[in-house]
């Protein structure tokens, strides 16, 4: 009987919790999905999150970027073939936890990139067919977990890969040139 009633003290406790209000990360996520991006996390038992507004091409435009500042953990950003520009990468700035970024065919500039310089975990990032130049590449210098850097179709030298990689020895640059 003992055993009874605490069961049922148990059950109406659970029964009288009012709801939680939803958290900062799901206000984002609702509004990203709006936009037409995703959240999804990498993993079943990994809580990184995966941010995606590539399918939506065009229509992506730098406010729509905005709620990704608020999520936590965010380990890839794909904002590959959207209309953003450097505006956009404010709200990439706070992502610290990043490890993969998608700028390719984006309206990202070098002097954008000065965004990114506090991205110290990131492994990737693809800026093809952008607007970085040799400047903007000098930016990325002090991020010394870079492995790979795609800068194919931008205005990018022979000569300013040649300075990034005295910083970055380690670093696979894929240029085309």
């Amino acid at each position: 009987m003992r055993l009874l009633s605490i069961f049922s003290s148990m059950l109406q406790a659970t029964a009288a919790k009012t709801p939680e209000a939803p958290g900062p990360d799901a206000k984002a996520i609702a509004l990203i999905e709006k936009s037409g991006g995703s959240v999804r996390p990498l993993a079943q038992n990994d809580d990184r999150l995966e941010v995606s507004f590539y399918l939506q091409g065009p229509s992506i435009k730098d406010a729509d970027v905005a709620p990704v500042a608020t999520l936590h953990k965010v380990a890839i950003l794909h904002l590959g073939n959207t209309a953003i520009t450097g505006a956009a990468l404010a709200y990439v700035k706070p992502l610290t936890d990043l490890e993969q970024l998608h700028l390719e065919k984006t309206r990202i500039t070098g002097k954008d990139l000065a965004n990114l310089k506090d991205l110290k975990k990131l492994t990737y990032l693809n800026l093809y067919g952008s607007g970085v130049d040799d400047a903007g590449l000098e930016q990325l210098a002090g991020l010394t977990n870079l492995k790979h850097l795609y800068v194919f179709q931008t205005k990018v030298t022979a000569a300013g890969i040649a300075r990034l990689k005295q910083s970055l020895p380690n670093l696979e640059i894929v240029s085309g040139l």
